[in-house]
Protein backbone atom coordinates (compact mmCIF):
# COMPACT_ATOMS: atom_id res chain seq x y z
CA UNK A 1 0.00 0.00 0.00
CA UNK A 2 1.40 3.40 -1.00
CA UNK A 3 1.58 6.39 1.36
CA UNK A 4 -1.27 8.04 -0.57
CA UNK A 5 -3.50 4.95 -0.26
CA UNK A 6 -2.66 4.64 3.43
CA UNK A 7 -3.55 8.30 3.95
CA UNK A 8 -6.87 7.92 2.15
CA UNK A 9 -7.73 4.86 4.25
CA UNK A 10 -6.95 6.71 7.48
CA UNK A 11 -9.12 9.65 6.41
CA UNK A 12 -12.08 7.39 5.53
CA UNK A 13 -11.77 5.61 8.88
CA UNK A 14 -11.65 8.95 10.68
CA UNK A 15 -14.79 10.19 8.92
CA UNK A 16 -16.80 7.06 9.80
CA UNK A 17 -15.51 7.16 13.39
CA UNK A 18 -16.74 10.75 13.63
CA UNK A 19 -20.14 9.85 12.19
CA UNK A 20 -20.95 6.95 14.50
CA UNK A 21 -19.53 8.71 17.55
CA UNK A 22 -21.73 11.69 16.67
CA UNK A 23 -24.79 9.44 16.59
CA UNK A 24 -23.91 8.05 20.03
CA UNK A 25 -23.31 11.51 21.47
CA UNK A 26 -26.64 12.72 20.10
CA UNK A 27 -28.43 9.89 21.88
CA UNK A 28 -26.67 10.72 25.15
CA UNK A 29 -27.49 14.44 24.95
CA UNK A 30 -31.13 13.87 24.01
CA UNK A 31 -31.36 11.61 27.05
CA UNK A 32 -29.78 14.30 29.23
CA UNK A 33 -32.25 16.90 27.95
CA UNK A 34 -35.19 14.57 28.51
CA UNK A 35 -34.13 14.15 32.12
CA UNK A 36 -33.35 17.80 32.92
CA UNK A 37 -35.32 19.93 30.40
CA UNK A 38 -32.33 22.28 30.42
CA UNK A 39 -32.12 24.83 27.61
CA UNK A 40 -28.34 24.59 27.65
CA UNK A 41 -28.47 20.82 27.18
CA UNK A 42 -31.15 21.22 24.49
CA UNK A 43 -28.81 23.56 22.66
CA UNK A 44 -25.97 21.05 23.02
CA UNK A 45 -28.21 18.32 21.62
CA UNK A 46 -29.24 20.56 18.72
CA UNK A 47 -25.57 21.13 17.90
CA UNK A 48 -25.13 17.35 17.83
CA UNK A 49 -28.02 16.97 15.37
CA UNK A 50 -26.21 19.41 13.11
CA UNK A 51 -22.96 17.54 13.67
CA UNK A 52 -24.41 14.22 12.52
CA UNK A 53 -25.88 15.83 9.40
CA UNK A 54 -22.61 17.62 8.65
CA UNK A 55 -20.49 14.49 9.12
CA UNK A 56 -22.78 12.60 6.76
CA UNK A 57 -21.88 15.18 4.12
CA UNK A 58 -18.22 14.91 5.15
CA UNK A 59 -18.22 11.15 4.49
CA UNK A 60 -19.68 11.73 1.02
CA UNK A 61 -17.35 14.65 0.27
CA UNK A 62 -14.25 12.75 1.33
CA UNK A 63 -15.17 9.82 -0.88
CA UNK A 64 -15.78 12.16 -3.83
CA UNK A 65 -12.58 14.18 -3.26
CA UNK A 66 -10.48 11.00 -3.50
CA UNK A 67 -11.84 10.06 -6.93
CA UNK A 68 -9.27 10.45 -9.72
CA UNK A 69 -9.77 13.00 -12.53
CA UNK A 70 -12.18 11.98 -15.29
CA UNK A 71 -13.62 13.39 -18.52
CA UNK A 72 -16.08 15.67 -16.77
CA UNK A 73 -13.66 16.75 -14.02
CA UNK A 74 -10.18 16.75 -15.58
CA UNK A 75 -8.70 18.60 -12.57
CA UNK A 76 -10.11 16.11 -10.08
CA UNK A 77 -12.79 16.47 -7.40
CA UNK A 78 -10.80 17.91 -4.48
CA UNK A 79 -12.65 21.26 -4.55
CA UNK A 80 -15.61 19.52 -2.88
CA UNK A 81 -13.48 19.92 0.26
CA UNK A 82 -14.29 23.63 0.39
CA UNK A 83 -18.00 23.04 -0.21
CA UNK A 84 -17.95 20.54 2.67
CA UNK A 85 -16.23 23.00 5.04
CA UNK A 86 -18.65 25.77 4.06
CA UNK A 87 -21.68 23.49 4.46
CA UNK A 88 -20.48 22.41 7.89
CA UNK A 89 -19.82 26.02 8.88
CA UNK A 90 -23.32 27.04 7.78
CA UNK A 91 -24.93 24.22 9.76
CA UNK A 92 -22.88 25.13 12.83
CA UNK A 93 -24.07 28.72 12.53
CA UNK A 94 -27.70 27.61 12.28
CA UNK A 95 -27.22 25.53 15.43
CA UNK A 96 -25.75 28.57 17.22
CA UNK A 97 -28.76 30.70 16.33
CA UNK A 98 -31.14 27.94 17.48
CA UNK A 99 -29.33 27.63 20.81
CA UNK A 100 -29.55 31.39 21.44
CA UNK A 101 -33.24 31.49 20.48
CA UNK A 102 -34.21 28.60 22.79
CA UNK A 103 -32.15 30.02 25.66
CA UNK A 104 -33.80 33.44 25.41
CA UNK A 105 -37.21 31.77 25.13
CA UNK A 106 -36.61 29.72 28.31
CA UNK A 107 -35.22 32.73 30.16
CA UNK A 108 -38.28 34.83 29.36
CA UNK A 109 -40.64 31.98 30.23
CA UNK A 110 -38.92 31.41 33.55
CA UNK A 111 -38.64 27.66 32.99
CA UNK A 112 -36.20 25.88 35.31
CA UNK A 113 -34.17 22.70 34.66
CA UNK A 114 -34.50 19.70 36.97
CA UNK A 115 -32.47 16.61 38.03
CA UNK A 116 -29.29 18.50 37.22
CA UNK A 117 -26.96 15.86 38.71
CA UNK A 118 -27.93 13.24 36.14
CA UNK A 119 -27.69 15.76 33.31
CA UNK A 120 -24.23 16.88 34.40
CA UNK A 121 -23.01 13.26 34.43
CA UNK A 122 -24.28 12.57 30.91
CA UNK A 123 -22.90 15.81 29.46
CA UNK A 124 -19.52 15.14 31.09
CA UNK A 125 -19.38 11.75 29.36
CA UNK A 126 -20.16 13.39 26.02
CA UNK A 127 -17.50 16.04 26.65
CA UNK A 128 -14.75 13.49 27.29
CA UNK A 129 -15.61 11.47 24.18
CA UNK A 130 -15.90 14.52 21.92
CA UNK A 131 -12.69 16.06 23.25
CA UNK A 132 -10.71 12.92 22.43
CA UNK A 133 -12.38 12.50 19.03
CA UNK A 134 -11.88 16.16 18.06
CA UNK A 135 -8.18 16.03 18.92
CA UNK A 136 -7.78 12.83 16.88
CA UNK A 137 -9.60 14.26 13.84
CA UNK A 138 -7.68 17.55 13.94
CA UNK A 139 -4.33 15.74 14.13
CA UNK A 140 -5.30 13.30 11.36
CA UNK A 141 -6.53 16.10 9.09
CA UNK A 142 -3.37 18.17 9.53
CA UNK A 143 -1.01 15.22 9.07
CA UNK A 144 -2.77 14.17 5.86
CA UNK A 145 -3.47 17.73 4.61
CA UNK A 146 -7.23 17.13 4.55
CA UNK A 147 -9.34 20.25 5.10
CA UNK A 148 -12.47 18.06 5.27
CA UNK A 149 -11.25 16.08 8.29
CA UNK A 150 -9.61 19.12 9.90
CA UNK A 151 -12.86 21.11 9.63
CA UNK A 152 -14.77 18.17 11.06
CA UNK A 153 -12.29 18.02 13.95
CA UNK A 154 -12.85 21.70 14.65
CA UNK A 155 -16.59 21.06 14.62
CA UNK A 156 -16.23 18.22 17.13
CA UNK A 157 -14.09 20.41 19.38
CA UNK A 158 -16.74 23.12 19.08
CA UNK A 159 -19.22 20.50 20.30
CA UNK A 160 -16.89 19.81 23.23
CA UNK A 161 -16.72 23.54 24.08
CA UNK A 162 -20.49 23.59 23.92
CA UNK A 163 -20.59 20.85 26.54
CA UNK A 164 -18.12 22.77 28.71
CA UNK A 165 -20.41 25.81 28.56
CA UNK A 166 -23.37 23.63 29.48
CA UNK A 167 -21.53 22.18 32.47
CA UNK A 168 -20.51 25.64 33.67
CA UNK A 169 -24.11 26.84 33.46
CA UNK A 170 -25.53 23.80 35.22
CA UNK A 171 -22.77 23.88 37.83
CA UNK A 172 -23.39 27.53 38.66
CA UNK A 173 -27.15 26.95 38.75
CA UNK A 174 -26.67 24.04 41.16
CA UNK A 175 -24.22 25.94 43.38
CA UNK A 176 -26.15 29.22 43.58
CA UNK A 177 -29.72 28.12 43.10
CA UNK A 178 -30.22 30.79 40.40
CA UNK A 179 -31.47 28.96 37.32
CA UNK A 180 -30.75 31.96 35.08
CA UNK A 181 -27.18 30.68 34.71
CA UNK A 182 -28.53 27.87 32.52
CA UNK A 183 -29.90 30.04 29.65
CA UNK A 184 -27.13 32.62 30.11
CA UNK A 185 -24.40 30.06 29.49
CA UNK A 186 -26.43 28.63 26.63
CA UNK A 187 -26.41 32.07 24.95
CA UNK A 188 -22.62 32.36 25.38
CA UNK A 189 -22.19 28.89 23.90
CA UNK A 190 -24.37 29.87 20.94
CA UNK A 191 -22.25 32.96 20.27
CA UNK A 192 -19.06 30.85 20.36
CA UNK A 193 -20.59 28.41 17.88
CA UNK A 194 -21.53 31.27 15.55
CA UNK A 195 -17.90 32.46 15.60
CA UNK A 196 -16.61 28.97 14.79
CA UNK A 197 -19.12 28.47 11.98
CA UNK A 198 -18.28 31.86 10.48
CA UNK A 199 -14.59 30.93 10.48
CA UNK A 200 -15.25 27.73 8.54
CA UNK A 201 -17.36 29.59 5.98
CA UNK A 202 -14.66 32.24 5.52
CA UNK A 203 -12.06 29.53 4.95
CA UNK A 204 -14.38 27.78 2.50
CA UNK A 205 -14.91 31.00 0.53
CA UNK A 206 -11.15 31.66 0.42
CA UNK A 207 -10.56 28.19 -1.04
CA UNK A 208 -13.31 28.47 -3.63
CA UNK A 209 -11.99 31.89 -4.70
CA UNK A 210 -8.41 30.52 -4.92
CA UNK A 211 -7.08 32.94 -2.32
CA UNK A 212 -3.30 32.55 -2.05
CA UNK A 213 -2.00 31.09 1.21
CA UNK A 214 0.75 33.44 2.54
CA UNK A 215 2.54 30.55 4.24
CA UNK A 216 2.62 28.46 1.07
CA UNK A 217 3.67 31.57 -0.90
CA UNK A 218 6.65 32.16 1.38
CA UNK A 219 7.67 28.50 1.26
CA UNK A 220 7.54 28.42 -2.54
CA UNK A 221 9.49 31.63 -3.03
CA UNK A 222 12.26 30.44 -0.70
CA UNK A 223 12.39 27.01 -2.31
CA UNK A 224 12.40 28.35 -5.89
CA UNK A 225 15.11 30.90 -5.07
CA UNK A 226 17.31 28.16 -3.61
CA UNK A 227 16.67 25.65 -6.39
CA UNK A 228 17.08 28.18 -9.21
CA UNK A 229 20.42 29.37 -7.80
CA UNK A 230 21.68 25.81 -7.44
CA UNK A 231 20.72 24.88 -11.00
CA UNK A 232 21.81 28.17 -12.59
CA UNK A 233 18.34 29.11 -13.88
CA UNK A 234 15.73 31.79 -13.12
CA UNK A 235 12.03 31.63 -12.37
CA UNK A 236 9.00 33.91 -12.60
CA UNK A 237 5.22 34.03 -12.92
CA UNK A 238 4.58 31.59 -10.09
CA UNK A 239 0.94 30.96 -9.14
CA UNK A 240 -0.60 28.56 -6.66
CA UNK A 241 -4.02 27.62 -5.34
CA UNK A 242 -5.36 25.19 -2.78
CA UNK A 243 -7.06 21.99 -3.92
CA UNK A 244 -8.31 20.97 -0.50
CA UNK A 245 -5.87 18.13 0.10
CA UNK A 246 -2.90 19.75 -1.63
CA UNK A 247 -1.82 22.62 -3.87
CA UNK A 248 -1.72 23.29 -7.61
CA UNK A 249 1.38 25.26 -8.57
CA UNK A 250 2.68 26.53 -11.90
CA UNK A 251 5.62 28.76 -12.81
CA UNK A 252 8.09 29.52 -15.59
CA UNK A 253 11.75 28.49 -15.59
CA UNK A 254 14.22 30.49 -17.72
CA UNK A 255 17.28 28.61 -19.07
CA UNK A 256 20.40 29.70 -20.96
CA UNK A 257 19.85 29.30 -24.72
CA UNK A 258 22.44 26.54 -25.04
CA UNK A 259 20.54 24.26 -22.63
CA UNK A 260 19.11 21.20 -24.37
CA UNK A 261 15.45 20.29 -23.93
CA UNK A 262 16.53 17.07 -22.21
CA UNK A 263 18.67 18.90 -19.64
CA UNK A 264 16.03 21.59 -19.07
CA UNK A 265 13.38 18.94 -18.52
CA UNK A 266 15.62 17.12 -16.04
CA UNK A 267 16.16 20.32 -14.02
CA UNK A 268 12.44 21.17 -14.08
CA UNK A 269 11.54 17.65 -12.93
CA UNK A 270 14.01 17.90 -10.06
CA UNK A 271 12.58 21.23 -8.90
CA UNK A 272 9.04 19.84 -9.16
CA UNK A 273 10.07 16.86 -7.02
CA UNK A 274 11.57 19.17 -4.38
CA UNK A 275 8.29 21.11 -4.18
CA UNK A 276 6.23 17.92 -3.79
CA UNK A 277 8.60 16.70 -1.08
CA UNK A 278 8.09 19.99 0.77
CA UNK A 279 4.31 20.43 0.34
CA UNK A 280 3.11 16.83 0.12
CA UNK A 281 2.44 14.09 -2.40
CA UNK A 282 -0.95 15.53 -3.39
CA UNK A 283 0.74 18.68 -4.75
CA UNK A 284 0.48 19.19 -8.52
CA UNK A 285 3.34 21.16 -10.13
CA UNK A 286 3.47 22.41 -13.73
CA UNK A 287 6.51 24.17 -15.20
CA UNK A 288 6.92 26.14 -18.43
CA UNK A 289 10.44 26.15 -19.93
CA UNK A 290 11.75 29.32 -21.62
CA UNK A 291 15.00 30.51 -23.27
CA UNK A 292 16.67 33.49 -21.59
CA UNK A 293 17.73 35.46 -24.68
CA UNK A 294 14.43 35.16 -26.57
CA UNK A 295 12.29 35.77 -23.48
CA UNK A 296 11.46 39.42 -24.23
CA UNK A 297 10.32 38.77 -27.80
CA UNK A 298 8.10 35.84 -26.79
CA UNK A 299 6.41 37.57 -23.83
CA UNK A 300 6.40 41.14 -25.08
CA UNK A 301 8.04 42.55 -21.96
CA UNK A 302 11.57 42.94 -20.73
CA UNK A 303 13.04 40.57 -18.14
CA UNK A 304 12.11 41.76 -14.66
CA UNK A 305 9.09 43.70 -15.98
CA UNK A 306 5.77 42.41 -14.67
CA UNK A 307 3.27 41.63 -17.46
CA UNK A 308 -0.41 42.50 -16.96
CA UNK A 309 -2.25 40.05 -14.71
CA UNK A 310 0.91 38.35 -13.42
CA UNK A 311 0.63 37.74 -9.65
CA UNK A 312 4.35 37.12 -9.06
CA UNK A 313 7.14 38.00 -11.48
CA UNK A 314 9.68 36.03 -9.49
CA UNK A 315 13.38 36.38 -10.08
CA UNK A 316 14.52 36.93 -13.66
CA UNK A 317 18.04 37.70 -14.81
CA UNK A 318 18.80 41.34 -15.61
Amino acid sequence: MTDSQRSQTLLRQASWLSFWTGVAMLAIKVGAWWVTRSSAILGDAAESVVHVAAVGFVVYSLRLSQKPPDETHPYGHAKITFFSAGFEGALISVAGLFIIWKAVEQWLAGAEPQRLGEGIALVTLALLVNGGLGWHLLRTGRRNRSLIIEANGRHVLTDAWTSIGVLVGLGLATATGWMGFDPLCAILVGLNILWSGGGLMRRSAAGLMDRADPEVQGTLVALLDSSAKRHGVAWHQMRHRQLGDGSWIDFHLVFPDETTVRDAHAVASEIEREIRDELGEATVVTTHLEPAVDHERIHGHAPGETPPGTPDDGHLPD
